[in-house]
């Protein structure tokens, strides 16, 4: 068991900020940093900042690894399918990536009836709408139910939220093009049904997703962000699915719908301040992080030495993979 002085070290030792004075081009993320580099690469500096409801939670440990080395994991698995951005990993929170001119969509790719934020399927279904996102769905479904078939739910941004939208609108607004469209959800069903196929054979469900894609230099679209993580996707234990749905119980989940569960019970998200979330609480969430890791990769997570503060040690690499930035700051 983790003593208490354990865990004030290891929430002391969390990465809530990843600025680089010696980087050019910052830009700041509600979960990571970014840094555009003249050469067209870019660094992403996963942080232990974790979102929701459209802003920041809490700081979770270890969660930035995590979802940097849940990402890897997954684009490795799914490069077959579509091409990515990745280049390099020269730490265990960074990504170095082509940087891509990104296309103003998030591909949502749903399977079950579920959510808690304004833009899930499930609130507008309970609210008793039957066409969402362009999709008819059939009376008599509750919450968790699968849906009859996978579907995809576009958002897009407005005002720094995402907003639904459907593919007609995308088309007929400029967006991306109907012939973009049509490779955007090809690729995203084929990601998707890989990612059902390999998280089946680690007893989860992969219940949605979203998935975000930009065009390279020779106008090739192209996977980026972050695939498959417990950010960006919901996990649910299979062996306990159906019981749970039986008796109207909310699924064992490895993703952040905890935290979105525990904010919701106490609070409207989106009207009032957040309450502080306790440290045993944040652990909690950060074993279900490692787990869901541990579980969909089959490898040990390797938690990082709490004697050195996560930030030195992502500077220490930065400054090796780019010493002509660091090194001219010397």
């Amino acid at each position: 068991m983790t003593d208490s002085a354990d865990i004030q070290a290891i929430l002391d030792s969390r990465l809530t900020d990843a600025t680089f004075t010696q980087l050019p081009n910052l830009q700041r993320g509600k979960v990571r940093e970014s840094y555009d580099l003249p050469d067209g690469r870019r660094i992403m500096i996963s942080t232990d900042r974790q979102s929701a409801f459209d802003k920041v939670l809490a700081a979770v440990p270890y969660k930035g690894q995590v979802l940097n080395e849940t990402a890897r994991f997954w684009f490795e698995q799914t490069a077959d399918i579509c091409p990515n951005h990745i280049i390099a990993y020269p730490d265990p929170n960074v990504t170095i990536a082509r940087r891509l001119t990104m296309l103003p969509v998030e591909m949502v790719v749903r399977s079950y009836l579920t959510g808690s934020t304004n833009t899930s399927i499930w609130p507008m279904y309970e609210r008793g709408e039957r066409v969402v996102y362009g999709h008819h769905l059939p009376d008599g479904l509750s919450k968790n139910d699968s849906l009859l078939e996978t579907i995809i739910t576009p958002t897009t941004k407005a005002a720094d939220h995402d907003a639904p939208i459907t593919a007609t609108e995308l088309v007929a607004q400029g967006l991306v093009t109907a012939a973009q469209w049509d490779e955007l959800s090809a690729r995203s069903l084929a990601l998707f049904a890989r990612g059902q196929k390999i998280a089946a054979c680690h007893g989860l469900i992969l219940v949605d997703t979203k998935y975000e894609f930009g065009l390279d230099d020779d106008g090739v679209i192209t996977l980026a962000d972050e695939v498959h993580t417990p950010d960006s996707s919901r996990y649910w234990l299979t062996d306990s699915y159906a019981g749970h749905l039986a008796n109207a119980q909310e699924p064992d989940s490895l993703d952040k719908e905890f935290l979105r569960l525990w904010v919701n019970e106490r609070c409207d998200p989106y009207t009032d301040s957040i309450p502080e979330i306790p440290s045993e609480t944040l652990m909690l969430f950060s074993e279900k992080y490692i787990r869901l890791y541990e579980l969909v990769t089959g490898q040990p997570f390797q938690k990082p030495e709490i004697s050195e503060p996560i930030r030195d040690r992502v500077e220490r690499n930065l400054h090796t993979a780019f010493p002509y930035y660091f090194s001219s700051a010397d």
